[in-house]
């Protein structure tokens, strides 16, 4: 009911931008999930370092999150730059700073039908904090071919 979205709530198809938007640029990104692939959602933090399982159904290759209740960056972690648990080594797509290596505020654990978090940080898993998530398959046996 804000004036950003043109007093229209978005929905899972379809959002407005509001009149008093014309002279900003936006971008949109929007994905849809796919079984096997990737996978989006929301989780509630509890606050701990043994944080919340969240289930994608497949083993994630990067996840991209970011609170949703509160100020914060958007933070990816990806078994690239973190091969094993715990994955700490971690990037902020719409922040300035560096790729920031063992950053135990980021942690997570990449396992095989989803991922743990590991940390009680406010940007991870505040108490009762909710979070959107996105995540993108290591290996995706659905759509795999064969040589």
């Amino acid at each position: 009911s804000s004036n950003y979205w043109n007093d229209t709530a978005p929905t899972s198809s379809v959002f407005t931008s509001g009149a008093n938007n014309v002279s900003n640029t936006f971008v949109a990104y929007c994905f849809a999930p796919v079984a096997g692939y990737s996978a989006f959602g929301s989780y509630t933090g509890n606050g701990s370092a043994d944080g919340p399982f969240v289930y994608t159904g497949m083993r994630p290759a990067f996840v991209l999150w970011k609170r949703a209740d509160a100020q914060d960056n958007w933070a990816i972690v990806d078994n690239f730059r973190s091969p094993f648990n715990v994955a700490d080594d971690w990037l902020g797509p719409n922040s300035s700073s560096a790729e920031s290596s063992n950053n135990s505020a980021y942690a997570i654990d990449m396992l095989s039908n989803g991922f743990k978090v590991r940390a009680s940080h406010a940007a991870t898993n505040a108490s009762s904090g909710t979070y959107i998530w996105a995540a993108f398959c290591e290996h995706s046996f659905k759509t795999a071919r064969a040589r």
